[in-house]
């Protein structure tokens, strides 16, 4: 009886941890405290004018192609917004500095290069533009 008991208690423990990693997969949250910045130099290609969506895939992971595709939509349909994507395996520092510790990793930029959103695993369309409509509006004016 005691073993059916541990079973089931396993099992529960296993769906709610299931169920809470599905609900935070690929959701941009908010960049707590000092914000990163991230600059040109380090991604190896220039910045978008109002926001740039990085991404750190590794050649084996299926979720990043999927978010590759979503990226490239949403960069098609937002002016000044640019995708670039990072080899993880092959940025090591930057995974380190940046704490990125599964792939895919989205990092919302700002204009000036600071990380202003973070998702982990595959985002949704609607969670990316939402992302960039928080990154745009919330910008300092240049005036």
């Amino acid at each position: 009886m005691a073993g059916w008991a541990v079973l089931c208690v396993t099992l529960a423990v296993g769906v709610a941890a299931g169920v809470i990693m599905r609900r935070r997969d690929g959701v941009a949250r908010d960049v707590r405290g000092d914000m990163d910045t991230v600059a040109a130099g380090d991604l190896g290609a220039e910045l978008g004018e109002r926001a740039t969506l990085v991404q750190f895939s590794t050649a084996f992971c299926q979720p990043c192609r999927a978010t590759r595709r979503v990226l490239a939509e949403v960069t098609a349909m937002v002016d000044g917004v640019r995708h670039i994507e990072i080899d993880a395996e092959s940025r090591l520092d930057l995974v380190r500095r940046l704490d990125v510790m599964r792939t895919p990793t989205v990092l919302v930029l700002d204009s000036g290069g600071r990380i202003v959103k973070r998702a982990s695993g595959h985002p949704r369309k609607a969670d990316v533009i939402a992302a960039l409509g928080f990154t745009v509006s919330h910008e300092p004016d240049a005036t």
